[in-house]
C-alpha cells in the first residue's frame, strides 16, 4: 500500500425536500424544483466543497454533472453529491438548504455516508473522524428534522473496511421508493486498470472518455443508459448514466497501491421488469469490469421492504459468476431512512 496517493473512498450526501408552499393553486405549483437553481449558484456551493463541473448532461427527469472530484444529480426534490479526495462536502448542506428554501423547498430527510478512508490522515476537518462529521451535520440541519440516527457498520472479519451512515428525517417512515446501492472497490485487476489512463493518441478528456467507456465494457452494465464520460490526466475517470428517472455513476482511480472505483445506481426491486436487469445481473457487470480484490456493498432499501432475497441472490450471482465470496453481512434500520445492508467480498481463493 502506497504511503501517500489520491483518496479515492468518497463522502455522499443526499437531500430530499417537500414543496412548503400550502397553496394548491396552479399558478405557484414549480415542476422543476431545484433545477431551476442556476449553475452560477450551483457553482459557488461546488466552489466551497473545493470541486468544480467538468461535463453535464439532463434529460426530463434530472440534471447530471460529472465533477472534477466525482458528481451531483439534480432532481425537482433531491440533491445527491458525492466527492472524493481531499475535498470538504459538508460545507454544501447550508448553501443547497439556502437555495432550496427560495423555491419554497423545505428540507424533508438527508442522509450522510462513506467508507473508510485509504488516507485518513489526509483530510481536513471534520473528516478526520466520524464523530466530528455528525456534529457538523447535525449542526447544519433545522430541527424539524428530529428523527437522528448515527452507525458504523464495522466488519469482525475487517475492521478497517467500516460502512459509517448518518442520516435524519422529519418522518418515522421512509418517503424514498427507490434502492439505492453503493459499491466500493480497491486493489483493482491491474490489467483492468489499464484501461483508465490516457494515451498519447488521445486528443482531449471527451474522446479519451469515451474510449475507456467502450474499452472497459461500462457502456454493457446498462445498455439503456446515455453515458455522460470523462477522462483526467494522465489517468482517472467518471461517468454519470442517465436513463429516464434513474441514474448511476462511477468514478475509478486506477493508480497501483491505491486503486479504486466505485459503481453507484438507484432502481428498482423490480427493474428486471422494465428490462434494466435486476441487481445481482447489474453489480455483476459493473464489478467485472475491474476485477477487484475487495469489494463492499452498501443497498439502502428506502420505501421498499428489506428483501432478504434479493440480499442472497446478489450473494449467489457473485460467487458464481465472479468468484467472490460474501465475508460479512451487516444490517441496520435507520428511522426515515430505511434499511442499509452493508456485505464486504473477496475471491473465494483468500
Amino acid at each position: 500500500m502506497a504511503v501517500s496517493g489520491f483518496e479515492g473512498f468518497e463522502k455522499r450526501l443526499e437531500l430530499r425536500f417537500f414543496n412548503d408552499n400550502t397553496t394548491t393553486s396552479t399558478t405557484n405549483k414549480n415542476p422543476m424544483g431545484l433545477r431551476l437553481i442556476d449553475f452560477e449558484s450551483l457553482d459557488q456551493v461546488l466552489t466551497q466543497v473545493q470541486c468544480t463541473v467538468v461535463s453535464a448532461v439532463a434529460n426530463h427527469s434530472f440534471d447530471a454533472y460529472v465533477l472534477s472530484e466525482s458528481s451531483l444529480f439534480v432532481y425537482p426534490t433531491k440533491i445527491i453529491i458525492k466527492t472524493c479526495g481531499t475535498t470538504q462536502l459538508l460545507k454544501s448542506i447550508r448553501p443547497f438548504v439556502h437555495l432550496a428554501r427560495t423555491l419554497n423547498l423545505a428540507l424533508r430527510a438527508c442522509r450522510y455516508s462513506r467508507g473508510s478512508f485509504i488516507f485518513p490522515n489526509s483530510q481536513p476537518f471534520p473528516h478526520t473522524s466520524f464523530e466530528d462529521e455528525v456534529v457538523i451535520v447535525e449542526d447544519s440541519l433545522p430541527k424539524s428534522l428530529r428523527h437522528r440516527k448515527a452507525s458504523v457498520m464495522t466488519p469482525s472479519n475487517n475492521p478497517s473496511r467500516a460502512w459509517h451512515v448518518f442520516t435524519a428525517s422529519a418522518d418515522v417512515e421512509p418517503d424514498e421508493p427507490l434502492v439505492v446501492v453503493e459499491v466500493c472497490m480497491t486493489e483493482l485487476d491491474r490489467v483492468n486498470a489499464l484501461s483508465f489512463f490516457k494515451r498519447k493518441s488521445d486528443d482531449n478528456s471527451d474522446s479519451a472518455g469515451k474510449e475507456m467507456t467502450r474499452l472497459s465494457g461500462i457502456d454493457a452494465i446498462n445498455e439503456n443508459a446515455f453515458i455522460c464520460d470523462f477522462a483526467f490526466d494522465p489517468c482517472g475517470y467518471s461517468m454519470n448514466g442517465v436513463d429516464e428517472d434513474r441514474y448511476s455513476t462511477i468514478h475509478v482511480t486506477p493508480e497501483d497501491g491505491f486503486s479504486y472505483a466505485s459503481f453507484e445506481c438507484g432502481l428498482s426491486l423490480h427493474d428486471d421488469d422494465g428490462g434494466r436487469g435486476d441487481i445481482a445481473e447489474v453489480l455483476s457487470r459493473a464489478i467485472d469490469v475491474f476485477r477487484p480484490s475487495c469489494v463492499s456493498i452498501a443497498t439502502t432499501y428506502g420505501g421498499e421492504d428489506h428483501d432478504r432475497e434479493v440480499t442472497k441472490r446478489v450473494e449467489r450471482v457473485l460467487a458464481k459468476k465472479l468468484g467472490l465470496k460474501c465475508r460479512s453481512r451487516l444490517m441496520d434500520e435507520f428511522p426515515g431512512s430505511g434499511t442499509v445492508v452493508f456485505q464486504s467480498f473477496t475471491p473465494r481463493r483468500r
